[in-house]
């Protein structure tokens, strides 16, 4: 059973469509952290501003510690899209500095304006793999964000004045910066891949 986390933070129903079309049979939207206990599989979607998807997580009793136990202790392959993947990191920056998960160190902040370089970073752009990982390929996703993760374990980047984290990963844990669901063929794909993915 996938756990698709309803946190009042995310594009629920693209994400659980996409996941659909990619081929999952079993998809839960959820809110019940003994649910996400049973899970072969999560995925934590997020849209909006770091501090209150973070604050819309820590507000579900127990479902930061139902997400830490499955996924960062039990290993399952667990999918952050979006702000889902910043909030893998320590500290984000959005609206003052916020504790995240702290499961992959580093820090969420603004990208710095420049000339050329528009904020937010909206469309479409080349995903580059920094190293290899079964589920991420070259290719063309859509992003939509005006904060990026910086710190360990990046995984891929793209190019918006300079490199920018694409998704960030370490064993059974991925975030990807883009949008799969918005992502056509690409998004698809890496959805596909994902759900046959065996850390």
């Amino acid at each position: 059973m996938i756990a698709l986390i309803d946190y009042g933070a995310g594009n629920l129903h693209s994400v659980a469509n996409a996941l659909k079309a990619a081929g999952s049979r079993d998809l839960a939207i959820t809110a019940d952290p003994d649910l996400v206990l049973r899970a072969d599989r999560i995925v934590l979607p997020g849209v909006g501003a770091f501090a209150a998807c973070m604050g819309g997580l820590a507000a579900i009793p127990g479902m930061v510690e139902a997400l830490r136990a499955r996924a960062l202790d039990g290993g399952v392959p667990f999918l952050g899209v979006c702000v889902g993947m910043q909030l893998l990191a320590t500290t984000g920056e959005e609206f003052g500095t916020h504790a995240g998960l702290g499961w992959i160190d580093g820090t969420v902040r603004r990208i710095d304006p420049a000339p050329g370089v528009t904020v937010p970073h909206m469309g479409w752009n080349d995903v580059v793999p920094m190293a290899d990982h079964p589920l991420l390929v070259p290719g063309e996703a859509y992003f939509l964000h005006s904060y990026a993760f910086d710190g360990d374990h990046v995984l891929a980047t793209t190019d918006h004045g300079g490199p920018v984290s694409a998704a960030i990963g370490r064993d059974n844990l991925l975030g990807v910066q883009f949008h799969p669901e918005k992502s056509q063929r690409y998004g698809l794909a890496l959805l596909e891949r994902f759900l046959e993915w065996r850390p």
